[in-house]
């Protein structure tokens, strides 16, 4: 496990959060799953074929007793999408979900599986790294479709999606957005929770999640700093107004309350995020470099031009994937 693994803003909230990024093409209902796990309408969902969202989204809630953070992402690996702002959702996707995702939840409507689909998993391992497969599980949603028939009935009518699970180390869930049963969504956490366990219990890292956890507590100290004298003033008032044990509670909610309102200020706004995508690449060897004829359109493009930036290679040449020193377990 990382001797990163557990550092940051408020320790025991990143140790027992679990961060779940949802991952897939645009209208499969990544947004209704993330609404489906948190118990609210946390992200805008609608039956579409456009993507209602349109950057990366972050939301919390609690399951189950366990604090959730769901990363809600574009459809990344949509040809729609120029090299520049597939680079960028990248980062954002990366600083939002940092120090590093315990899962990363494939959505995959039932009935609908496409040739990007079936890449999905290469896709998620040349953008975050080979190992990123370990964490990952296919969440299919449109339950309701099954009718009459089992989810192993589906799955083995499909060679090509038996290869996807199977890359998925055989692991998947089934949504059904239309009802609202915590049982579906405490099943989900179950699985979830195994994989973390299987995973020695840690979340997965490498060299840019870890940059951009450490570029998120410089920003994050820095608007604490900013907001000294604002704290100090709350700070005299709870004082005037509460004693003995209410005032220790009051003041341990109000230094937690700063210290969310920096870290999420800083999950958006730090120097990961604004330092070019090309260099962030390069600042961890071929870390986003991959096979560009997986990957394809836009997506295939950034990849390569980040390989390239890593490695000398032109865009469009076949890289090699994540480096060894990259991998943080």
């Amino acid at each position: 496990m990382s001797a990163y693994m557990y550092q940051g803003y408020n320790g025991a909230t990143l140790q027992t959060e679990r961060r779940i990024v949802l991952v897939g093409k645009t209208g499969v209902g990544k947004s209704a799953a993330g609404n489906t796990i948190l118990g609210r309408e946390a992200f805008e969902s609608e039956l579409s074929p456009s993507s209602l969202t349109s950057n990366c989204q972050k939301a919390k809630g609690e399951v189950d007793g366990v604090s959730v953070a769901v990363i809600d992402t574009p459809g990344l690996f949509d040809t729609n999408f120029t090299q520049e702002e597939v680079l960028n959702k990248i980062k954002m996707c990366i600083s939002l979900s940092a120090p590093g995702p315990h899962a990363f939840l494939v959505v995959l409507q039932l009935g609908r599986f496409t040739q990007e689909e079936k890449d999905t998993v290469k896709m998620i391992q040349t953008t975050f790294g080979e190992d990123a497969a370990n964490y990952s599980m296919v969440l299919f949603t449109h339950g309701d479709q099954l009718k009459q028939q089992t989810i192993e009935g589906f799955i083995s009518e499909s060679p090509e999606l038996r290869i996807l699970i199977q890359q998925c180390h055989s692991r998947y869930h089934v949504f059904n957005n239309e009802i609202k049963d915590p049982k579906q969504v405490s099943q989900l956490m179950d699985k979830i929770e195994s994989m973390v366990m299987v995973n020695g219990g840690g979340y997965y890292t490498n060299a840019m999640f870890m940059r951009a956890e450490a570029a998120i507590l410089k920003e994050k100290d820095r608007l604490l700093k900013e907001m000294e004298a604002e704290k100090k003033k709350e700070l005299d008032e709870l004082r005037a107004r509460y004693a003995g044990g209410t005032y220790r509670r009051e003041e341990t909610q109000l230094h937690v309350r700063y210290e969310q309102a920096a870290r999420t200020r800083a999950e958006r706004s730090n120097d990961f995020t604004a330092a070019p995508a090309v260099a962030i690449a390069a600042a961890c060897g071929a870390a986003v470099g991959g096979l560009i004829g997986v990957a394809g359109g836009p997506i295939g493009m950034a990849i390569g031009v980040a390989a390239g930036a890593a490695a000398g290679a032109a865009i469009g040449a076949v890289t090699v994937g994540l480096s060894n020193k990259c991998h943080v377990q």
